[in-house]
C-alpha cells in the first residue's frame, strides 16, 4: 500500500528556535508514526524531514503552522516527494 505513503521537507519561519519546537515536532511525528528528523537552521528556521503516511504527513504540516505554545509560526513552506524508506525513526539532529 506504498500509494498511500509519501516524503516531505518542511520549512517553517517565526519565533520557532528556543520554544522547543523541535523537541515537540519530534513528540508530534513519533506519535502519528511518521520517520525522519528535524533540525535547527543557522537562519533561525527548522527544518523537517518526515515520511509515512500522506495524512499523517498533513497532520504534521497543520500542526507546524501553529507549533508549541511558545512559538511563533510566520510561513510554512512544504516540498513533497515519493516515499524513499529512508529513516527507521524520527530524531532531532
Amino acid at each position: 500500500m506504498t500509494d498511500d505513503l509519501a516524503s516531505i521537507s518542511i520549512l517553517v519561519t517565526g519565533t520557532v528556535q528556543g520554544v522547543f519546537f523541535r523537541a515537540s515536532t519530534m513528540e508530534q511525528a513519533q506519535s502519528m508514526g511518521l520517520r525522519g528528523w528535524v533540525q535547527n537552521l543557522a537562519d533561525g528556521r527548522v527544518e523537517i524531514e518526515a515520511e509515512g503516511s500522506r495524512q499523517s504527513l498533513e497532520d504534521l504540516v497543520g500542526w507546524c503552522h501553529h507549533g508549541p505554545p511558545s512559538a511563533r509560526v510566520d510561513e510554512v513552506t512544504t516540498r513533497w516527494g515519493p516515499y524513499r524508506d529512508e529513516h527507521q525513526t524520527f530524531r532531532i539532529r
